[in-house]
């Protein structure tokens, strides 16, 4: 997550999704910012199976639904549950306008899956300076809720060990 995601950690989102790929499904939104830079990541051919991008409506930045893995998450019979989660984890959901409930239920999807009963093995991520902030933050509280381990490349160590991987696998730059 994060728009403001600075452009060399996006490089390494890229490598990471890629050295991933055949081993996870990549889960995002289809934003701007992180989001892009792991969905650029995967190989075009694998985009459509093992990316899984839960967008707000049909139509969400350049992506559209039943294209390079994107849903509409609005149209899943688990949506109400999703909805109820901005309750659940959102510091402030009484300020949020309809699309952005609408942004921060979707990410209840991107942790826990299409029905919200098959979580994520982990979560990477980048926040500045590694806080709760955003729908990132939102993602996370709900991933902390599962016990699901984050790896926030806003921690210079989470960082580097990420770097010490991707050097080990020989993920190109």
């Amino acid at each position: 997550g994060s728009r403001l995601t600075p452009l060399e950690i996006q490089l390494v989102m890229m490598r990471l999704a890629k050295a991933l790929e055949n081993d996870y499904i990549l889960r995002s939104g289809g934003a701007d910012g992180a989001d892009d830079a792991f969905f650029r990541g995967v190989t075009p051919e694998l985009q459509q199976t093992r990316m899984q991008i839960f967008l707000p409506g049909d139509r969400f930045k350049r992506h559209k639904a039943g294209l390079q893995g994107c849903i509409d998450a609005t149209r899943l019979p688990a949506w109400p549950g999703a909805l109820e989660t901005v309750d659940r984890y959102h510091p402030v959901p009484y300020r949020l306008p309809a699309f952005a409930r609408k942004l921060m239920a979707r990410n209840a999807m991107q942790v826990l899956g299409a029905n919200l009963d098959d979580p994520v093995k982990f979560v990477a991520c980048w926040t500045p300076g590694g806080a709760l902030v955003g729908g990132t933050g939102q993602a996370l509280r709900i991933a902390d809720d599962y016990g699901i381990p984050t790896r926030n490349l806003g921690d210079p160590a989470v960082l580097e060990n990420i770097g010490d991987f991707l050097r080990r696998h020989q993920v190109d730059q």
